[in-house]
């Protein structure tokens, strides 16, 4: 057997190794796990993975033989038959929120999932009520910034490093790295299209509210758009996700819009019509000039969806360069 060998331990990242010395099987690796570190003595055989975007990160991964139960499925969401035929045979074990008794009878030996993404600060779920059980928690990084706002902007590292992190502790890391390197070079490509065009200024909307919904400068989806060559009018709010006021959103005046179409009903057209008829909205650049597209909810979290929905922004947003 071929025995990596050992390397000595690294300051904690989403991709460093602390201690590898593993042959068929993992004897030692530790990865960041929003700050702290998450150490693992051997390669989980049994995985449970909350909500859709993570799901399509296990997936590309060809996990599927891990993974035991899927949660925060179709609670919410309309499946792809794309995300069918990976899925498989792959039950759901909680259509919403998992309790500590759904994941304990399944008895896995790590949870993939995130803050408000399957677990919330002082909730029921959470990787401290698992541990007792054996349950270990890779939480996803975006979700970070909900417990400790010394974060960093969010950039598209977000989907990379989780993804390296998840292929090192499940010991597909080669695979990992291959996917990350694909993806990298569709996005170089992309931006090759879209980088001495003007940025347009782009709001992002998740349905019809009182007060609108979006994303601020922790979220993937503020990367996301600057990867597709615009600029986020809420991109300088200090949260992930949040609520902004339609005034300021307005002010801005944005030149397109990105509406999350969680279909339901007619989805993004619904919303579209809402800011229509919206009275300060409907004066807005992009609402005028019919100006925006509709993105489901998994290409808008961090997940593979992303490199595909950014190409369909760059799109939407420059269609002369391409």
């Amino acid at each position: 057997m071929k025995q990596i060998q050992k390397v000595s331990p690294l300051p904690a990242t989403a991709l460093a190794l602390v201690l590898a010395t593993t042959s068929a099987a993992l004897a030692e690796v530790t990865v960041d796990n929003c700050g702290e570190p998450l150490m693992f003595d051997r390669i989980p055989e049994r995985l449970v993975v909350h909500d859709m975007n993570m799901a399509e990160m296990a997936f590309a991964l060809r996990l599927q033989d891990r993974i035991v139960g899927l949660t925060g499925i179709t609670g919410w969401y309309k499946t792809s038959p794309t995300f069918e035929q990976e899925r498989g045979d792959i039950p759901e074990l909680a259509p919403k929120y998992p309790t500590v008794e759904t994941l304990v009878a399944a008895a896995p030996d790590l949870f993939l999932a995130g803050w408000y993404y399957g677990m919330q600060p002082g909730g029921e779920v959470t990787p401290d009520t698992l541990a007792p059980f054996g349950i270990k928690t890779m939480v996803l990084t975006e979700s970070c910034v909900h417990l400790n706002r010394d974060r960093p902007e969010a950039s598209m590292d977000l989907l990379f490093d989780d993804v390296v992190r998840l292929g090192t502790v499940m010991g597909v890391a080669d695979r990992a790295n291959a996917l990350v390197a694909d993806w990298k070079d569709q996005l170089a490509a992309i931006r090759a299209k879209t980088m001495d065009t003007d940025r347009l200024r782009v709001f992002l909307l998740d349905g019809p509210a009182d007060a609108p919904f979006t994303a601020g400068r922790f979220a993937i989806a503020n990367a996301m758009i600057a990867a597709a060559g615009g600029t986020s009018v809420t991109g300088g709010m200090d949260t992930s996700w949040g609520r902004a006021s339609w005034e300021t959103v307005a002010a801005a005046n944005p030149e397109f819009l990105v509406l999350l179409d969680y279909q339901t009903g007619n989805g993004a057209e619904d919303t579209f019509r809402f800011l229509q008829d919206h009275p300060v909205m409907a004066g807005t650049d992009a609402v005028r000039n019919g100006r925006w597209i509709g993105l489901r909810y998994e290409e808008l979290t961090p997940g593979p969806a992303n490199i595909a929905a950014i190409r369909k922004m760059a799109r939407a947003m420059h269609p002369d360069r391409f």
